[in-house]
């Protein structure tokens, strides 16, 4: 069996690497950076399969670009950056890398919501400045969790690792799907409810939709109008499921209280105005940044492209058709 020729888009980690090396040749992009689409038109000449990342815009133009490619294993769970039907058209089969990030994004999502509740940003900034001169009874008041109602915007595997964490914290757990869930609601004790419920009720509300033509903008000015002045939005989905602009004017008027968030609509670029507001906690996209979650995407990845290579099946395959009619 010949050794592929793989391009991988960004720097992944070691043991991936190591295991993509041990039986096809590679090149790896290791400036830490997005490539220019240029660059990238011209890196996927002649491979038989790309490693590519969620930042990388897999379209019919690169695709072109990469003819006689077998596949493209995306590093992410989410492959909103793939063109799957153009990649069906060309008989290129595409991988994604479910599973493993479920519990870190949950975490994550959590993090963003103690911090917010809380104002830990907001009072370490204070704290370095060298403001803090002594306790205060008054001394940056932030919402209490234990007891409150949360709600889950999207019942799949992120957001029920979310909600099961919720009983910890004796809360009430609201969620809103595009049908009820029952292993959702057995597993967390949640209420199936309308968006618009979830969203007048809810003290909390975490989003864990994908993002599809029909999830985005799913919340905007008409729902932040609907939220508590007292709630608090987390988002650790996709951006554009957040109309960004209208989220920022929701902060800035105390229309709702604050945001925890780690996806933008027009990543890496922030809407006007979000990172003035100290009732909002920006992140860089790092929910499923812990060593042990982005090495197993990457061995996903990876195990992927060499089924490809020995003619199998990829395991996460997202087009399966493109086999079998090979």
């Amino acid at each position: 069996m010949s050794r592929w020729n793989v391009y991988v888009t960004n720097e992944i980690p070691k043991p991936a690497l190591d295991m993509l090396e041990e039986f096809c040749d590679m090149e790896v992009n290791r400036t830490g950076k997005v490539l220019e689409k240029s660059v990238l038109l011209e890196k996927v000449k002649g491979r038989d399969a790309v490693l590519s990342l969620l930042t990388d815009p897999i379209d019919a133009e690169v695709m072109d670009a990469a003819k006689g490619a077998k596949i493209f294993a995306n590093y992410a769970v989410g492959f909103n950056n793939i063109d799957i039907p153009a990649a069906t058209e060309r008989g290129i089969m595409v991988s994604n890398t479910p599973g493993v990030l479920t519990d870190t994004t949950a975490e994550m999502a959590w993090a963003l919501l103690f911090s917010t509740a809380r104002r830990v940003v907001e009072s370490d900034k204070y704290s370095r400045m060298g403001k803090y001169e002594g306790w205060g009874p008054m001394l940056f008041l932030g919402q209490q969790v234990m007891n409150k109602t949360v709600g889950v915007i999207g019942a799949g595997r992120i957001g029920l690792s979310f909600a099961k964490r919720a009983k910890a914290f004796d809360m009430k757990v609201l969620y809103s799907d595009v049908a009820a869930n029952p292993e959702f609601e057995k597993e967390t004790d949640g209420q199936y409810v309308s968006l618009e419920t979830l969203l007048q009720e809810s003290d909390f509300v975490s989003v864990h939709t994908p993002l599809l033509p029909e999830t985005h903008h799913l919340l905007g000015e008409r729902e932040f109008k609907l939220m508590k002045n007292t709630a608090i939005l987390i988002n650790t989905s996709r951006g554009p499921v957040v109309n960004e602009a209208e989220l920022v004017k929701a902060l800035q008027t105390g229309e709702i209280w604050g945001a925890g968030l780690d996806v933008y609509e027009f990543e890496p670029e922030f809407a006007p105005g979000l990172l003035e507001l100290d009732n909002a906690i920006v992140c860089p996209h790092i929910a499923s940044a812990t060593f042990e979650t982005r090495t197993k995407m990457g061995i996903i990845a990876v195990t992927n492209i060499l089924a490809a290579m020995r003619g199998e099946l990829p395991p996460t395959c997202l087009n399966p058709e493109v086999f079998k009619n090979n």
